[in-house]
């Protein structure tokens, strides 16, 4: 049983290989048509090309599965066509004992994507966009027109820009006294992270306001602590999606402690753990229409229901993520459900077939 245990899972990881490289083939081309749209002086087909690069690790965290769905359902039913599978049965595999070898296939691969998306994905993501905002000598996406704000406890940051390397310009923070009053306005022409958690601002001009009147005061340099970090900073560049745990985890904070809804990047910190796990059950959904044989329709048509399997779990988990945006639902019960329901629909096309 172990000899076939190794024979299957090496077809099927051979055909999801074959298949994963097409894609990423694929998709690496749709991004350099994309690419020529922003093609100039100063950014050319040599910088395009390590965008697009540099894109290729999110794009194997997102098509993984539907690889893998694919090759699963390509390998058995050259398997069954060839009248292999049917002699496995005979030798007394059973299609249960098939499953619980993909399934142990399919978890292993979802740590490998746990691992990409966690570490490796995030990180060509944010260097792709960085290295491109400096190439065309462009500022991080703005989300007002009056600049980014974001607020820290009692105050209120505007920064007009924000450079591709995390340096700020044109800072003003206004700081607020308990009972609502404006208290202070601090202004500041540049500001630079340091590594010991603080900013530098550069150019700094203080304006407080009290009892006595108004009073300003002006430094060339002054250490800041503020709740506005690089990894804050990041999620101008990356969609919540694509970020890290980590910093979905430190921003949900952030928005928490200042009493901002978080329901949105809370669905995308819930999903960097659960989605990988799509893969063992999208094996599982393959199952079905692979092993049936010949007479069930060709590899082609199979490996089309295939892509419609998986674009069904897309979407389906797309309309549960808006459903439950809308309605406040529970952020666990969004992630989860499409799953349950999906390895509900395998476990039973595989006991349907069992009985045949």
């Amino acid at each position: 049983m172990r000899l076939l245990a190794r024979y299957l899972g090496g077809q099927v990881l051979f055909a999801s290989g074959f298949v994963l490289l097409a894609l990423l083939v694929l998709f690496a081309f749709f991004d350099v048509i994309q690419e020529l749209g922003s093609l100039g002086r100063n950014y050319g087909l040599a910088q395009a090309t390590v965008v697009v690069m540099l894109n290729v690790p999110g794009h194997l965290y997102e098509i993984l599965p539907v690889a893998v769905l694919i090759g699963t359902l390509f390998a058995m039913s050259r398997l069954a066509g060839n009248s292999e599978y049917a002699v496995m049965r005979v030798s007394g595999l059973s299609n249960w004992r098939v499953a619980g070898y993909f399934s142990v296939i399919g978890v292993l691969l979802a740590l490998l994507v746990l691992v990409i998306g966690e570490f490796i994905a995030p990180w060509s993501e944010q260097a792709a966009q960085r290295y491109k905002l400096l190439a065309t000598h462009s500022v991080v996406a703005q989300q007002f027109r009056t600049g980014l704000w974001v607020k820290d406890r009692n105050a209120f940051i505007n920064v007009r820009e924000v450079m591709p390397d995390n340096t700020l310009r044109d800072i003003e923070i206004y700081g607020f006294e308990p009972d609502g009053r404006l208290g202070w306005i601090r202004g500041a022409a540049e500001a630079h992270w340091r590594r010991d958690q603080t900013w530098d601002l550069r150019g700094v001009v203080e304006t407080r306001f009290d009892a006595d009147g108004i009073h300003a005061a002006h430094r060339d340099h002054e250490d800041w602590q503020s709740v506005l970090t690089p990894d804050i900073l990041s999620v101008l560049l990356v969609a919540p999606e694509k970020m890290s745990a980590r910093t979905l985890w430190r921003y949900v904070e952030h928005l928490r402690e200042n009493g901002q809804k978080a329901t949105r990047y809370e669905l995308a910190l819930w999903s960097k753990f659960i989605s990988p796990f799509v893969i063992p059950i999208m094996m599982l959904i393959a199952m079905p229409f692979a092993i049936q044989g010949p007479r069930s329709g060709g590899t082609s048509g199979k490996i089309f229901v295939g892509i419609l399997a998986g674009l069904g779990f897309h979407l389906l988990s797309r309309l549960f993520g808006h459903l439950g945006l809308l309605n406040d639902w529970p952020v666990i019960v969004v992630s989860v459900l499409p799953l349950l329901i999906f390895l509900a629909i395998a476990l039973a096309g595989i006991r349907w077939v069992d009985r045949r």
